[in-house]
């Protein structure tokens, strides 16, 4: 019995801790502080419902539990000192007071104030006063719901070292006595910037993980999934939200085709598209033409959501328009310009007219230092020089590239591709 009241718990909690240390972050102004009432609140849980049952409305207890835990925090700092006159004045706080009992229902007000606290909570775990380590580890603590053990696991990283800089983040939060609010005007673009940039890290390290022992980790990219369909609800206004989260949609609808049932990479031509989700390819073309409706047809993550929306309205590799993704690209690469968005464009244009136009492109890069350790550079020039018919120096480059590759999957799908070469 207790087994699965505790099983009911995680679920809700993890469902629902995101918001209740939102909520209680606005009521105490430090999201360190938060964390540790919203975990009090839980162990008052573990405590309560194995002995009293799960209550009706569990996420309701939950809530007015912690917001009842942060009101007396707030009691106790203003009883130590008077001077704090401001603490415990926030409105939500004074309603909080007349709460009945644990199971009152949130009205649609209070969920609209919920989101607030949730956009408010997404961009201070975003901060750029954190290094973009700190934020990731940050955010995945408090929005993505993961444990310090399971975001160590996931990044390859010692626990104690997460569990530093997680720590690090809540303090030079708290020192900075940065507003816990939405920024407004210009800021607001500079700091959404950042938080799609986390969120988007996420999710790219659980669509193809930079390193270990598997190809992918979806419940990192379904945690980055979770996080930008919440930012596409709490900021509906911005395009670039849309963007982001029609990219996602659209690549997460590959997961199921992109492994063997051994583990084993394919790559998107050689894919079963009958294995692409058709529900998160509808979500992703959705939130695609939302974010083009908004304006945002040019923003670098609405440009990458129309490259990914080619791939999935052609229903066989060879019906990919691979002219209009290289324009695509083109015009990326004017919206945010890089040496990857140029050597993703090398493939498309390789696609388009021809393995020897797309080379030239590659061999403009292979200078630049930004990508001397990118294992895909040396694997793009050995695929276009393999069509070419240069198979010695297709292998050279494929076994460069393993060397460079820190997955084990990705290094043995180079290895075989070498292999293929050899005369």
């Amino acid at each position: 019995m207790h087994s699965a009241t505790h099983q009911a718990i995680a679920t809700v909690w993890r469902l629902e801790s995101a918001r209740i240390v939102a909520v209680v972050a606005r009521m105490v102004r430090d999201v360190g502080v938060a964390e540790e009432l919203a975990q009090d609140t839980l162990v008052t849980a573990l405590e309560h419902w194995p002995r009293e049952g799960v209550p009706d409305k569990p996420a309701a207890w939950l809530m007015t539990a912690a917001k009842r835990r942060a009101l007396d925090h707030l009691r106790r700092i203003k009883m130590q000192d008077a001077k704090h006159q401001e603490i415990g004045h926030d409105l939500e706080a004074r309603e909080a007071l007349v709460v009945p009992d644990f199971v009152d229902a949130l009205d649609a007000a209070r969920q609209d104030e919920i989101g607030d606290d949730l956009l408010r909570l997404i961009f201070t775990a975003c901060h750029p006063v954190l290094s973009m380590d700190a934020r990731v580890a940050l955010t995945l603590k408090l929005l993505g719901g993961l444990t310090t053990h399971e975001i160590a696991r996931a990044y390859l990283v010692p626990e104690p070292t997460i569990a530093q800089r997680i720590v690090r983040a809540k303090r030079t939060l708290a020192e900075a006595k940065l507003p816990y609010e939405v920024p407004r005007g210009e800021e607001l673009a500079q700091r959404l910037a950042s938080v799609l940039e986390v969120v988007y890290l996420v999710f790219n390290e659980g669509y193809t993980a930079t390193a270990g022992g598997d190809w992918m980790r979806p419940e990192l990219a379904q945690e980055a999934l979770r996080l930008g369909r919440m930012l596409a609800e709490i900021a509906p206004a911005e395009p670039e939200v849309h963007g982001l989260l029609a990219l996602m949609e659209l690549q997460a609808s590959r997961m199921a085709a992109r492994t063997d049932t051994q583990g084993r990479p394919i790559l998107l031509a050689d894919q079963d598209r009958a294995r692409w989700d058709p529900l998160l390819i509808r979500r992703g073309l959705a939130a695609l033409q939302r974010a083009q409706q908004l304006d945002g047809a040019r923003g670098a993550y609405a440009l990458q959501a129309a490259i990914a929306a080619c791939h999935a309205r052609a229903r066989r590799s060879e019906e990919t328009d691979w002219t209009r993704i290289a324009a695509l690209y083109a015009q990326l690469a004017e919206a945010a310009p890089s040496p990857v968005v140029e050597l993703n464009r090398a493939v498309a244009v390789g696609m388009a007219e021809g393995p020897a136009a797309g080379l030239a492109i590659i061999d403009r890069l292979r200078e630049e230092p930004a990508l001397r350790r990118y294992q895909w550079l040396p694997s793009v020039r050995g695929d276009l020089l393999a069509k070419l018919g240069r198979h010695s120096e297709a292998r050279a480059e494929f076994l460069q590239a393993a060397e460079l590759a820190g997955n084990a999957r990705e290094r043995a799908m180079l290895l075989a591709r070498a292999a293929e070469m050899a005369p």
